[in-house]
């Protein structure tokens, strides 16, 4: 009966339709970027077609409250051609590998991070992160920064951002990242109060919203009592 069961569970979640949203795969935890210089960005594509309008921004604080710096630039997620983004780096307090960048889209309820990399002014004034653990405990540096000048807003689902919008150079055209699918960029955590994360191969977190879990849950326990009664 176990085996019946097992098997009956592996054939619906193997069934389930599962949206191939953009996967981070650039800055990784080591990555240094100095202020006025580039910042770079790059991504897999979503070859479903649906993040036509995919919106970055750069972040920082801890996995459940994060923080929206700025609005970096808005690109075409879907377009094999176009993974990388550049833009200027802007100046920021504390010079610590406390930034990540968050890719969301009209077209997904799904949010995508990076992990966390240095924004600084030279190389020799880095900082290490302000806390050395999450509050849930994961052991995952981070701190709270901010861009000079300007103001922050928290993130969220149903939070808009209030931060400035980066000047931005334009989408550089290329079909290879630079960056290799087995990069290890780090240790996987919750991002948020209301998602559940998962960990690509390139090791970047995704979020996916705890109601969709719910019905995939839902579904899975219907198809399984479907088998029990049946065999």
């Amino acid at each position: 009966m176990f085996t019946i069961i097992l098997t009956g569970l592996l054939a619906v979640t193997g069934l389930t339709p599962v949206h191939a949203d953009p996967t981070p795969t650039a800055p990784g935890p080591s990555d240094v970027f100095i202020e006025g210089q580039s910042c770079s960005i790059a991504w897999s594509v979503d070859p479903t077609g649906g993040w036509t309008t995919m919106n970055i921004y750069l972040m920082t604080g801890n996995n459940y409250d994060m923080v929206r710096l700025a609005t970096v630039g808005t690109v075409d997620g879907t377009n094999p051609t176009k993974t990388t983004y550049s833009y200027p780096c802007p100046q920021v307090s504390p010079h610590a590998p406390i930034y990540f960048y968050e890719f969301s889209s009209p077209a997904s309820a799904n949010l995508t991070w990076t992990t966390r990399f240095t924004i600084t002014d030279s190389i020799s004034n880095i900082v290490p992160a302000p806390q050395a653990t999450q509050p849930g405990g994961a052991n995952i540096p981070w701190g709270t920064g901010t861009i000079i000048g300007t103001s922050a807003s928290a993130s969220g689902s149903t939070s808009s951002s209030t931060a400035s919008t980066m000047a931005s150079s334009p989408a550089v055209s290329t079909t290879d990242s630079g960056v290799s699918p087995t990069d290890t960029i780090g240790t996987t955590s919750t991002p948020a109060p209301s998602t559940t994360s998962t960990t690509t191969p390139n090791g970047a977190i995704m979020g996916v919203p705890s109601r969709v879990l719910w019905r995939a849950v839902f579904s899975i326990g219907v198809s399984t009592f479907s088998f029990t009664v049946m065999f």
